[in-house]
């Protein structure tokens, strides 16, 4: 087993790694690449479903911006082997558009992407679809954590209207500060439920433009602490992961039922 194990996972290193950063030929059918070679300029965001891929393909600046969607979620790398992990269709896409390979192969200056940017939905499914990729990247790929090249990005919850204007707020409490400052009369709000509801131009405007766009940088402050971490939560063990939960519950400020 264990022989099979390392065939098929040097084939499957094999099939996704990038000769070099610049390679184009081998990459995912689904990347929408960027056309800047200097890759200290270069960003990708892994965006969560078809939809929302498509308006972020359409709304990117595709001299640096690159677009990656992601079919659902991603195997849980804290349960699975090697050759197993290698084997699914949205690991090898990362993988392959990366350029770094991957575990002991890694290699960070092999990166054709200076910003890794995670574009999911602001609910339970988008929460656990960034949960599945940072234990991948903190496992498999951990110098780009350590290095700061991970981010989160922040979509607006609300749009209000009022008139000819219009302001995003990421939060229920700067939705009611915001309505506290211009009023409540002839006020319109829409609600995002998810990335695939806003058309190019506002994921652009709110989401993927530098100038006005916030992103959070992920960092590793405590190294074992997070190792702890995501083998509690991630891993296969039942007991340790219900008793995390048992104990944090009463900490819990955003319930989704």
């Amino acid at each position: 087993m264990a022989s099979r194990a390392r065939e098929a996972a040097r084939k499957a290193r094999d099939l996704t790694r990038r000769k070099n950063a610049l390679e184009v030929s081998s990459l995912p059918g689904k990347l929408a690449d960027c056309s800047e070679k200097d890759t200290s300029m270069t960003e990708i965001y892994l965006v969560e479903g078809d939809s929302a891929g498509g308006s972020a393909k359409q709304g990117r600046d595709r001299r640096y911006q690159a677009i990656l969607p992601l079919r659902g979620k991603i195997l849980n790398v804290e349960k699975a082997r090697l050759d197993k992990i290698l084997a699914n269709n949205e690991i090898r896409s990362m993988i392959t558009a990366f350029g770094t390979g991957i575990g002991e192969e890694f290699d960070i200056t092999k990166s054709r992407y200076n910003k890794i940017i995670i574009m999911t939905d602001a609910d339970v499914d988008g929460a656990h679809i960034r949960t599945l990729l940072l234990t991948f990247f903190y496992r498999y790929m951990k110098p780009l954590v350590e290095e700061g090249h991970i981010y989160i990005a922040q979509p607006p919850l609300y749009q209000i209207k009022k008139g000819k204007s219009h302001w995003y707020v990421y939060s229920d409490a700067e939705l009611t500060a915001k309505l506290d400052e211009v009023g409540r009369d002839g006020i319109t709000i829409q609600r995002y439920k998810g990335l695939g509801e806003m058309n190019p131009e506002q994921l652009w405007e709110t989401t993927m433009n530098p100038e006005n766009r916030t992103i959070l940088q992920v960092s590793l402050e405590d190294s074992i602490e997070a190792d702890k971490i995501f083998t509690v939560l991630m891993g296969d063990k039942v007991e340790p992961r219900r008793k995390f939960i048992e104990d944090n519950a009463k900490y819990v400020r955003n319930l989704d039922l």
